[in-house]
């Protein structure tokens, strides 16, 4: 038997004692009653969680029955003449599972490409040739070679075709696997092996530390022209830094480059338009998981809000780079000039998983502000003008020269 007593700070009297009497048996009866419920409960779950997550607000996932694929390694193990690595086979069965969605930017990535992706992520690509390469018409081709950089020296050109990487065939792999391959230590021999005019070419090239800078401006006469590489973490404090200093300057007009550059952090996006949209929305995010969220330009920061502005664009400004294009088009704070962009309008999230494993799975997809979607539509430029790979090649840029007369 237990006491209690209470009292209350707003008043002198003493309640009165109240006791409490604990019927022993009535609990013990209690306690089995809720450890039966709780097994019953814990070896149902999944068909309960099932019935009433709808309601709860999730999206119900049901365990897979690995029956057939276990077929499928019990039998391969028992004919195939060779080794069967089981590890391999995981790794592979992983890929396959994230491969099912059929959308291209939802992958599983093992440890080591992994790593290989977040030091991407930052610009640390290491040693390489030289070359920013991208999907285009069915291959994947140079579409711009580093000045004074390996490949430049050696004579690969924008245009070109890559078919082989040390004579192993790699022109039906995607842009990033090709891309591990041309990186590695400074220092080491590669061959590359192009298609050009339907003639192969190959080079033997020698790897180098590659600069790679997200943003640098260039100035001619009252423009300054801003080349955006990628979003990193910090990119839209380096320009902001810049555009600082645009009024001592004189700069009347702003051109910003965003040709090739394939994406990187959508905050990052966010903070670079934030320095010509004071607090307005910059994106929409739509999914079947979560409510409708609208991202925001930060406050205050909106120093380029009255600055002349023409965005450049080609087949490779992609991701955040598009969600850039998209809000100063809508609202109007800028022309743009070029080429369609790619039309990869989707979030992305990072799941890290066991051993340092990486799922990289779309989650959202994207809206401008006007609610037009990027994904698989791209940004349609105002004045369109098609740059060439010969124009590449020779050094013509038709899409400046129009930016800089406009």
């Amino acid at each position: 038997m237990t006491t209690r007593k209470s009292s209350s700070a707003d008043t002198s009297r003493t309640r009165p004692e109240r006791k409490i009497t604990l019927n022993l048996s009535s609990v013990i009866v209690a306690c089995v009653a809720i450890l039966i419920t709780g097994f019953i409960v814990g070896l149902n779950w999944e068909r309960i969680s099932t019935q009433f997550s709808p309601y709860l607000g999730f999206k119900t996932t049901k365990s897979l029955d690995w029956g057939d694929l276990d077929e499928v390694y019990t039998e391969l193990t028992k004919k195939y003449d060779g080794e069967v690595s089981k590890a391999d086979v995981i790794e592979y069965a992983k890929k396959g599972i994230a491969a099912s969605v059929k959308d291209p930017y939802t992958v599983y990535m093992s440890s080591n490409e992994a790593s290989d992706f977040y030091k991407s992520l930052h610009g640390e690509v290491g040693a390489g040739i030289g070359v920013v390469i991208a999907n285009r018409d069915g291959y994947v081709r140079i579409v711009r070679v580093l000045p004074d950089n390996p490949a430049s020296r050696a004579g690969v050109l924008a245009g070109d075709i890559i078919y082989k990487v040390n004579d192993e065939e790699v022109y039906s792999e995607d842009a990033n696997d090709i891309a591990t391959k041309l990186r590695g230590t400074a220092g080491t021999s590669l061959k590359l092996t192009v298609v050009r005019d339907s003639q192969e070419i190959s080079f033997d090239l020698t790897r180098e530390e590659i600069n790679n800078v997200s943003a640098y401006v260039d100035y001619k006469d009252d423009t300054a022209i801003i080349s955006v590489t990628r979003f990193d973490n910090d990119t839209g404090e380096i320009i902001k830094k810049m555009a600082s200093e645009f009024k001592d300057k004189g700069i009347k007009k702003v051109i910003l480059d965003l040709r090739d550059n394939g994406g990187g952090y959508v905050s990052a996006a966010k903070d670079l338009l934030s320095l010509w949209l004071d607090s307005k929305a910059v994106i929409i995010q739509k999914s079947i998981h979560t409510p409708d969220e609208t991202i925001y330009a930060a406050h205050g920061q909106a120093i380029l809000s009255d600055m002349k502005t023409i965005v450049l664009t080609n087949g490779s400004t992609a991701s955040a780079s598009e969600i850039v294009a998209g809000a100063l088009k809508d609202y109007n704070k800028a022309t743009i000039v070029g080429e369609k962009t790619y039309g990869k309008g989707v979030v992305q999230s990072l799941i890290e998983l066991s051993g340092n494993s990486l799922l990289k799975v779309t989650t959202a997809h994207w809206y401008t502000p006007n609610g037009s979607s990027i994904n698989g539509s791209g940004i349609t430029p105002d004045n369109e003008i098609v740059r060439s790979y010969d124009d590449i090649n020779t050094g013509r840029d038709p899409q400046l020269d129009a930016a800089l007369s406009m």
